[in-house]
């Protein structure tokens, strides 16, 4: 059994991250709405995230597997982005992630959380879900 490893991201995770953000970024464009998610979300600017502490890593030894990114505004934390590679899923490295973060949120003077679930993705729906994190808002939309 694995025991699941998370810290803040550091400098030098910055090539593991690009890589797991492209394969994060490739695994949304089949999904219903994932073509407008990539357009609405660029990808992220790894050196300033990670210098403002907004980035959690889970990890194996020196290899990371898993990555979630927050932003504090107003007292309400948003997840930008959490993925966890597929070979390391179902290990508990999500929950840790998510654990991890938020207690940084609420050091970070936070008082809410917000994700987002693309819909069907089920395994980061049921990722909130078990953190408490439920939907309060559904989007709908439609190309014209």
């Amino acid at each position: 059994m694995i025991d699941p490893t998370v810290r803040l991201a550091r400098a030098d995770d910055t090539g593991q991250l690009v890589g797991i953000e492209a394969e994060s970024r490739a695994s949304v464009a089949d999904m219903r709405g994932g073509l407008r998610w990539l357009e609405t979300n660029p990808s992220i600017d790894w050196p300033a995230r990670i210098a403002a502490d907004e980035v959690v890593v889970a990890h194996i030894d020196d290899v990371v597997v898993g990555l979630l990114v927050f932003a504090i505004d107003g007292g309400v934390a948003h997840v930008e982005l959490v993925y966890v590679v597929e070979a390391a899923r179902e290990l508990g490295f999500g929950d840790a992630l998510v654990e991890r973060a938020i207690e940084l949120m609420r050091a970070g003077s936070a008082t809410a959380i917000e994700g987002e679930a693309l819909p069907g993705d089920r395994l980061t729906k049921n990722l909130y879900e078990r953190a408490g994190i439920t939907a309060r808002l559904i989007v709908l939309a439609r190309q014209i």
